[in-house]
């Protein structure tokens, strides 16, 4: 390949070039790798959702690679991504669904900036085989994933590593996803998938790649969050630290998924030898940076060697004139897309809303789901924490806000009781236990108010704050978990039965066992879920909510008020003073 050829010769230009250090035959080897993570589409320094300019963006990302390169040679920046790249702004949905003729958007703006490798993400497959595939098919880069094995052909789905002779080194990355990625999604689109537990997988992968590939650095580029540290517990989604400290061998970890920054070094149990583990969270707001320092001796073997990690904000840099230049076009393409008007909105819609009671935003997912399905009741939740939908034109942008993710919507066989300590667990970690009115009543951090990021003052994820349409039933913020729900009836008026089996409209990540509400919280066995399931609808939820809306013109949301907190005025008033907090 081009890229592996230029890789090759850059570094055997290094090789040649730099003077000795501690005599005639010993050199010193500079380089710098570079990793975004969890890009969601945020490729152009401009939000199509909120249709204003926006910060990080891989035009900014091509700015520092490009001053970077200048810098320290061209060739001496090596390139990685770790995934969940095609899911988020309209500009990546408009490339998977929309214009699906020419090379995905995506694929050309990696080849465009040399990426060396990248890492399957589990919103990337959850845009569906046919999707991804096109996608991997038009990238000029190898896309990795150990642990993503083809149950159908009893062998790997995607590569497990690669090793690249760079002069008198070989640099081996192995690339991982996190093994929860089957419990968000349907069963369709993992099927003949089988995701890996993340540590034994490197556990057999690493001395392959140090051993038979005899590489001399090892980087793991795993599409998973730090995670706990000191853990031997086997599948966890986010298990970056488990890997640095049990798999020896390995000089740099490349972590993502959690959206959280991370610069640190990690102690191998095994070696004792310290590993860099970075993460640049999310949107390419950060770029992690890991730099290599190597002497090499007279036999051309590494002598010493030294890592050192850092983030790199972009955000305040100038997105890269040739970079924009080079995909204006495209740029255009998806404005025009997201610009373009499907309806009326009739009332003023603000996400907010949703985390102190029955809300707009929220009611109408479920008035549509339960519409689409026939189903008598619908769980839904908060997807977007902070989107405002004015009264006006309601544009293809604001269906982004409406729903951020592609889920599918499915319909599931549940007991009444079931549906019970569901909600249970969903306000359990929703709300607080009050003890008095002056309490708050969200789970909000100790240091909230300290924290930049407005959805990680809460101690729990907003989108698992799922509520119910189709029954009367209150939440008393004075019990504690298990005693807060009293389902009053149907919303009809009929009688709920706990016994009785009921219909439930429900997005196919929570179905599958996303964020544990079902399994945690209804009790039900991870292996009985996909039996619950009736049927699924062919499309994700935003496509029929944009259908909805272009059909009747109009979108006319209003709170269904099924449910509500008790008591109302303590409610009320910690509302006032958590909204405060969390959103000033």
């Amino acid at each position: 390949m081009k890229k592996i050829n230029c890789l090759l010769s850059f570094f055997l230009f290094l090789n040649s070039v730099v003077p000795a250090v501690s005599n005639s035959n010993a050199r010193e080897l500079r380089f710098s790798v570079l990793a975004t993570s969890d890009v969601h589409g945020n490729f152009f320094p401009y939000d199509f959702i909120e249709q204003k300019p926006a910060e990080g963006g891989l035009s900014r990302v091509a700015t520092y690679v490009k001053m970077l390169r200048e810098k320290q040679g061209r060739f001496n920046v090596v390139m990685l991504d770790n995934g969940d790249l095609l899911q988020g702004q309209p500009s990546a949905y408009y490339y998977n669904y929309v214009n699906t003729q020419t090379p995905h958007l995506a694929a050309r703006m990696l080849n465009h900036l040399d990426y060396l490798c990248a890492t399957m993400g589990n919103h990337d497959i959850e845009i569906g085989r046919p999707h991804y595939d096109r996608w991997m098919n038009d990238c000029a880069f190898v896309v990795l994933g150990a642990n993503v094995f083809d149950t159908e052909k009893s062998k790997n789905y995607l590569t497990s590593y690669i090793i690249e002779k760079v002069g008198d080194i070989r640099i081996g990355v192995i690339g991982l996803t996190t093994p929860g990625t089957p419990r968000w999604l349907p069963e369709n689109i993992c099927k003949g998938l089988e995701f890996r537990d993340l540590v034994s997988t490197a556990q057999r992968i690493v001395p392959i790649i140090r051993r038979a590939g005899k590489a001399d650095i090892i980087i793991a580029l795993i599409h998973s969050g730090v995670g706990p540290e000191n853990s031997q517990e086997k599948m966890l989604e986010n298990a970056s630290v488990q890997v640095a400290e049990l798999v020896p061998d390995i000089d740099v970890v490349f972590c993502g998924h959690d959206h959280r920054i991370a610069s640190r070094t990690v102690v191998n149990k095994l070696s004792g030898k310290k590993v860099v583990l970075l993460n640049p969270a999310d949107n390419a707001f950060h770029v992690a940076q890991a730099d290599f320092t190597l002497l090499l001796d007279e036999n051309k073997k590494i002598a010493k060697k030294q890592v050192k990690g850092s983030i790199i904000d972009v955000r305040s840099l100038t997105p890269d004139t040739a970079f924009t230049e080079t995909f204006r076009k495209e740029f255009e393409e998806v404005k025009n897309y997201t610009e373009r008007v499907i309806g009326n909105n009739s009332n003023l819609i603000d996400a907010r809303t949703a985390l102190f009671g029955s809300s707009a935003i929220v009611d109408y997912i479920h008035q549509l789901q339960l519409s689409l399905t026939g189903a008598e009741i619908s769980f839904a939740a908060p997807l977007s924490f902070d989107a405002v939908i004015p009264i006006g034109d309601i544009k293809v942008a604001d269906m982004f806000k409406l729903y951020k993710y592609e889920n599918k919507l499915c319909v599931m066989k549940l007991k009444g009781y079931e549906i019970v300590n569901y909600l249970e667990e969903s306000y359990a970690r929703w709300t607080r236990q009050m003890n008095s009115p002056t309490d708050h009543m969200l789970p909000l951090r100790s240091d909230a108010e300290h924290l930049p990021q407005r959805w990680q003052r809460l101690k729990s994820s907003a989108y698992n704050f799922s509520s119910a349409a189709g029954i009367k039933y209150t939440v008393d913020l004075r019990k504690p978990k298990g005693q807060k729900i009293q389902v009053k009836s149907m919303a009809d008026g009929k009688q709920f039965y706990p016994n009785k089996t009921y219909s439930v409209a429900i997005n196919s990540y929570r179905a599958a066992g996303g964020g544990d509400l079902l399994t945690h919280g209804a009790h039900i066995p991870q292996s009985e879920l996909k039996q619950r399931i009736i049927r699924t609808l062919p499309h994700d939820i935003r496509h029929y909510i944009m259908e909805d809306i272009s059909q009747h013109k109009k979108l006319n949301a209003l709170p269904l008020f099924h449910w509500r907190f008790i008591p109302e005025g303590w409610a009320a008033n910690a509302s006032e003073r958590d909204a405060e907090i969390l959103f000033k």
